[in-house]
């Protein structure tokens, strides 16, 4: 199967958007993409404006595809409102048609809660862990590929067992979540249909939810764009090339420290949304990447 897109309508570059970390269960193998998503496995590559996938097991349906790359999204326009500066324009346009994904919002929170303070191969081992212990095995050409385990599994699964996916202290987290979830007790897709401002706070109260991660979630798999997580790495970017907008005793303090406090991400993180408007995390996206690949 394949979908042909109109480059200048429609810019997107498979390789930046499945690589640039925010998702952690895509392998490419030679010119091919393989992942997971919900039940289905998904094996896809770009020649120039043409994709070529196939979904197993077989859905005569693409929307799958255009909704988890959110193809509809209007990035040019998206461009127009995002490039401030020359910094972020040379993001742009080293890294142009690079999309944010709509993951599912399940996956993705606990996704999150597992990349707290570990490095993206640490979160990939941990995940894939999971799946292949917990999750549903699929097979395509002769192949095993494993779905992401669902609520139930991680609530019933014991804390051992999580920790034997090196999961470590998130372990009794990611079961309490699950629990959570599973119970009906909180409701993800809920947030969807929340003002930015209120589904982050309510995100905030599962265990191990900080700032960052409840960004991070609204942001990948809840339609925020207005959202702007705050890492390492962005505190970074916005202190060597934003400081002039900090006070520069909040400046020179943050950039010498290894965390921020929730404070500290609060102004940061208000300072991203005003300045990129209401695609910030688009910006986000591409800053954080073209850091990241810089020398």
């Amino acid at each position: 199967m394949q979908i042909q897109l109109d480059s200048e309508k429609t810019p997107f570059d498979l390789h930046h958007t499945l690589s640039c970390g925010q998702a952690f269960r895509w392998e490419k193998r030679g010119d091919w993409w393989f992942g997971v998503v919900g039940e289905k496995i998904l094996m896809i590559r770009q020649i120039g404006a043409l994709l070529q996938f196939r979904i197993h097991p077989e859905s005569v349906k693409t929307g799958i595809l255009a909704s988890y790359f959110r193809l509809s999204d209007d990035l040019p326009f998206i461009y127009s409102e995002i490039i401030k500066d020359t910094y972020v324009r040379e993001a742009v346009e080293k890294f142009r048609g690079l999309r944010l994904l709509r993951q599912e919002p399940w996956e993705c929170l606990i996704s999150y809660l597992c990349a707290t303070n570990k490095n993206i191969p640490a979160i990939k081992d941990m995940i894939n862990n999971m799946c292949i212990r917990i999750g549903k095995k699929l097979t395509f050409r002769n192949e095993a590929f494993f779905t992401f385990p669902k609520p139930e599994a991680l609530a019933k699964a014991s804390v051992k067992e999580l920790k034997q996916c090196k999961l470590g202290f998130r372990a009794e987290r990611i079961k309490q979540t699950a629990k959570l979830i599973y119970e009906d007790t909180f409701d993800l897709e809920a947030l969807r249909k929340m003002s930015y401002e209120n589904a982050k706070e309510a995100l905030l109260t599962l265990p191990g939810v900080g700032p960052k991660v409840a960004d991070c979630v609204l942001l990948f798999s809840l339609d925020k764009l207005e959202a702007f997580p705050i890492d390492v790495w962005m505190k970074r970017i916005i202190l060597e090339n934003y400081s002039n907008h900090f006070e520069q005793s909040f400046a020179e303090k943050v950039a010498v420290k290894k965390s921020i406090t929730p404070r500290e991400y609060r102004i940061i993180n208000s300072f991203g949304r005003e300045y990129f408007g209401e695609f910030v995390g688009y910006a986000q996206e591409y800053l954080y990447h073209f850091k990241r690949c810089s020398p």
